[in-house]
């Protein structure tokens, strides 16, 4: 008796329940190839359907160059005329054209060709263009990018635009409709992009020149308020002519110092002469005429000291002012001479002293006249001096007033001059900027490119398979049931006595055999032979030697017979030994222990109205045969008989144990039919009276829950075997 454990047994269906092996694919196609058909013919039928009503489709194209600006302004930016402006800065160029293949599929732009489709289509929506992406359905518009040509040493791209459509005439405005929307889109980006960049000059720019017009304003009026055009320049200047100034009135200091000199010693000299001398000195110095004219000499002298401070001796001013003083100093002489002489026209003074005192007079006037001229010229000299310190005194506050504004009028005017320069570079460079949609190719008039019918139908032959194929994967997935005879072993670590193929319908041919009423067995001819309408297969053979050779060199007298499930074919099993039990010359008794639902009797069309369940009643006879009927001289039945009302009593009674012990007494091999383990205890009651009990699976039906329940409860009597039924020529090959 072999004994498993319920922790073996649930890890053994644990792990049969993992993945489908990849292995049993052929086998499980083979299993489920209805299934496998009948999904590919709903999804052929679908795709038919589709090709049927399927339309014609027409397609227009155009062709659009996209061309860099940069590249029309490499020369204007200093770039030389043979640099590829494309290799200078490759990835930027790979990723801008990118973009714009994404930006003529952008919905913004479709959005305003729809808008413009409206007026000839009104019910043209933006997924009619696109396609709907949800739905997997194939984009009628498609943008393509090909090979691009060279412009000027520039490498331009072409763009392919593409739109399908059952109508031609739609195909060709939905692309025309594309190109305007593309060309404004084009104007309105350039004039867009030079705004955008132009905003923060512009919006600077009158904020700069306010600034430019306060700071000249300011030093304008400080300008004018103090006279100067520069402080600094001015301050030097001054600096200069104090210098110059000083210069001179140490000159005419020297000179004064030397004309008073000889001033006096002429006067000294005058002085020593005769009274007469003395007398003409008075009378110059009581002449109110003389004294005037030495006055206006002097004013003259301070004039032209004054005038050639600032101007040359050329200067027209100074030239008056020289001329003025000649006139003068002539008046000067003749006023001397006038006094000199007498009204008749003589000398006053006679004798030698009479020619000598002429020329000290002249001297004397020329002298007087100089000390005059260099007096006013150091008055004015000292003058001019003091003014230049009281000027200077005022120049550094000046200078740092002037330093101040200065430079604000320098800043903004240079920061104005950036602008303006800004101005003019960056419109010229975003004018150059960006890329430039030209069209090559005009959208014509869709072409016939075909309906996609046979598409459709390829397209459906193949999906369905692959979705029969998904099915009855995932069929498999969620199947519990047990296929594989292989699978029995690995789930119950049972020897596997036997794989029987389904048996044909007509391996057991039925016929009645008559019994008479009383019990007496009536045997014609025709019994003799009925083990040849027993179904015989040359597995059954090995299967009852495996059965044998299990319990050898005992041997087996009873052999129970159940399965996990009713319907397992284990009846018909049960008539399969007993052929092959016959032809190895054992005397056989076949008993139907299925109470509730007997089928030995509707095989063999016999009669059901005694049986087991009125022999286990009838405790009072120990004569079987009348139960009994034989359908061969090796042969007999003893069916289930008339369905009690309590099965599980009259099969655990003491009678039942007593009966089969004489059956074992009686015949070589006692085969009983029992009912399925699942669902009744029936059979684990009669399993404990046999010797040995053998289950049969039938492949595809139990489950491996199920077999393992079964198991469970035979493990701990004489269970020696499985055997699998129904097993197709995969499974075994895929079992060895």
């Amino acid at each position: 008796m072999v004994k498993t454990s319920l922790n073996q047994e649930q890890q053994i269906t644990t792990s049969a329940q993992g993945a489908v092996d990849i292995r049993q694919l052929s086998t499980i196609l083979l299993r489920r190839r209805f299934l496998v058909l009948g999904v590919s013919c709903v999804v052929m039928s679908v795709a038919s359907l589709l090709a049927v009503i399927a339309k014609p489709t027409y397609q227009s194209d155009m062709q659009i160059l996209v061309s860099s600006n940069s590249s029309q302004g490499a020369q204007s930016n200093n770039i030389p005329a043979g640099v590829d402006t494309e290799v200078t800065d490759p990835n930027s160029q790979v990723v801008d054209y990118t973009t714009q293949m994404k930006l003529m599929l952008s919905s913004k732009l479709l959005q305003k060709a729809v808008d413009l489709l409206h007026s000839d289509y009104p019910n043209i929506t933006l997924e009619d263009i696109n396609g709907q992406p949800e739905k997997s359905k194939k984009a009628p518009l498609k943008v393509t990018q090909e090979e691009g040509i060279k412009a000027n040493k520039v490498f331009n791209k072409v763009f392919e635009v593409s739109y399908s459509n059952d109508d031609p005439v739609k195909a060709q405005r939905v692309l025309q409709a594309l190109q305007k929307v593309y060309q404004n889109y084009n104007t309105e980006q350039q004039k867009e992009r030079l705004n955008q960049g132009l905003a923060f000059v512009n919006a600077r720019l009158p904020e700069i020149k306010k600034e430019v017009s306060k700071a000249d304003k300011n030093l304008e009026q400080f300008r004018k308020k103090h006279n100067l055009l520069d402080p600094e320049a001015q301050s030097k200047i001054l600096l200069e002519s104090l210098a110059d100034i000083q210069k001179q009135l140490q000159t005419t200091r020297a000179h004064l110092q030397d004309v008073n000199a000889r001033y006096e010693n002429l006067e000294q000299k005058i002085a020593s002469s005769s009274q007469q001398n003395a007398l003409i000195s008075s009378r110059l110095n009581q002449s109110s005429r003389y004294q005037t004219l030495l006055v206006e000499i002097q004013k003259t002298e301070l004039a032209l000291a004054k005038e050639r401070l600032r101007y040359t001796d050329d200067y027209p001013s100074v030239e008056k002012l020289k001329q003025q003083r000649q006139s003068q100093l002539s008046l000067l002489r003749q006023e001397v001479k006038a006094i000199t002489t007498s009204s008749k026209g003589e000398p006053i003074l006679k004798g030698e002293i009479v020619g000598v005192q002429p020329k000290l007079v002249d001297e004397l006037i020329l002298v007087q006249t100089t000390v005059l001229g260099l007096i006013a010229n150091e008055k004015s000299l000292a003058q001019s001096e003091q003014r230049l310190r009281s000027e200077l005194n005022k120049y550094p506050s000046l200078i740092a007033e002037y330093n101040r504004l200065l430079p604000r009028v320098e800043s903004s005017r240079k920061t104005l001059e950036q602008l303006l320069q800004a101005q003019q570079s960056l419109g010229l460079k975003i004018a150059q900027e960006g890329y430039n949609w030209q069209v090559l190719k005009e959208p014509a008039l869709g072409t016939y490119v075909g309906s996609n019918r046979l598409l459709l139908l390829l397209g459906g032959a193949v999906i369905g398979l692959i979705l029969g194929i998904l099915a009855a994967l995932i069929l498999e997935k969620f199947n519990d049931a047990i296929y594989c005879a292989g699978d029995l072993k690995k789930l119950t670590n049972l020897r596997v006595l036997g794989s029987v193929p389904k048996l044909p319908s007509h391996g057991v041919k039925k016929r009645r055999l008559g019994l008479s009423w009383n019990g007496r067995r009536t045997l014609d001819s025709s019994v003799v032979e009925a083990n040849a309408r027993l179904p015989v297969h040359e597995t059954l053979d090995m299967i009852y030697q495996n059965i044998q050779i299990l319990k050898y060199p005992f041997p087996l007298k009873s052999l129970m017979l159940t399965s996990a499930l009713p319907g397992e074919g284990k009846t018909t099993l049960v008539l399969g030994l007993v052929a092959s039990a016959t032809r190895m010359h054992r005397r056989v008794l076949v008993i139907d222990a299925n109470l509730h639902n007997p089928s030995l009797h509707k095989i063999l069309e016999l009669s059901n109205d005694w049986g087991l369940s009125l022999l286990l009643v009838d405790e009072t006879t120990t004569h079987f045969q009348d139960y009994i009927q034989p359908i061969h001289p090796s042969i007999d039945i003893l069916t289930a008989g008339p369905i009690p009302e309590d099965t599980v009593k009259l099969l655990s009674s003491r009678r039942m144990k007593e009966l089969i012990e004489l059956f074992e007494q009686s015949y070589d091999l006692v085969l009983i039919d029992a009912p399925p383990i699942l669902g009744t205890v029936d059979a684990r009651i009669v399993a404990s009276f046999c010797n040995g009990i053998v289950m049969v699976e039938r492949m595809g039906k139990v489950t491996r829950t199920e077999l393992t329940q079964a198991t469970e409860i035979l493990s701990k009597l004489n269970l020696i075997g499985i055997i699998a039924n129904e097993v197709s020529n995969s499974q075994k090959v895929l079992a060895s």
